[in-house]
């Protein structure tokens, strides 16, 4: 069974950290990468039981932060929605060997505009092994061999 670290980077997201922190359940570790906060996002991130580093203390090699060989990245203000929640359930519970190395998992990502919810055209790569280097700011860059994962990562507007 493959466990996976929750990987987020924070900078004064009080606001909307405990939504995405509340369907994280599938997640053996939780990572805050946070950028100089001066709000209580590092509280309610600890609240959640995360561990919380400085981003000033890594210097963008988040794979070695990771307690677990395999990470999901998200951003505050995203959630997974029930369905993306049992499919990380499920391949968490698929044993290790099962998993080719090097692979990547992607998720359909859906925006809420106003009272509609817009679906973007391309999911995008967040579920990564450990070792990834392909990096776009913050978040893995995107694989178009990746592996869809079904369900949604919901994506809210910041309030």
């Amino acid at each position: 069974m493959p466990p996976f670290t929750a990987l987020l980077h924070c900078e004064n997201d009080v606001r909307r950290l405990g939504r995405t922190l509340e369907m994280l359940l599938p997640c053996s570790e939780i990572l805050i990468v946070d950028h100089g906060s001066a709000d209580g996002t590092r509280r309610v991130a600890l609240e959640y039981g995360a561990r919380v580093i400085a981003a000033n203390a890594v210097a963008g090699s988040y794979g070695k932060l990771a307690r677990h060989n395999w990470i999901f990245c998200m951003q505050p203000g995203e959630s997974i929605n029930e369905t993306l929640q049992t499919s990380l359930f499920e391949w968490s519970a698929r044993a290790e060997a099962d998993i080719a190395s090097g692979c990547a998992f992607s998720v359909c990502v859906r925006e809420q505009a106003g009272e509609d919810w817009i679906t973007l055209p391309t999911p995008q790569t967040r579920l990564i092994p450990r070792t990834w280097s392909r990096w776009q700011g913050d978040m893995p860059a995107h694989e178009p061999s990746s592996t869809p994962l079904e369900g949604a990562l919901l994506r809210f507007p910041f309030p």
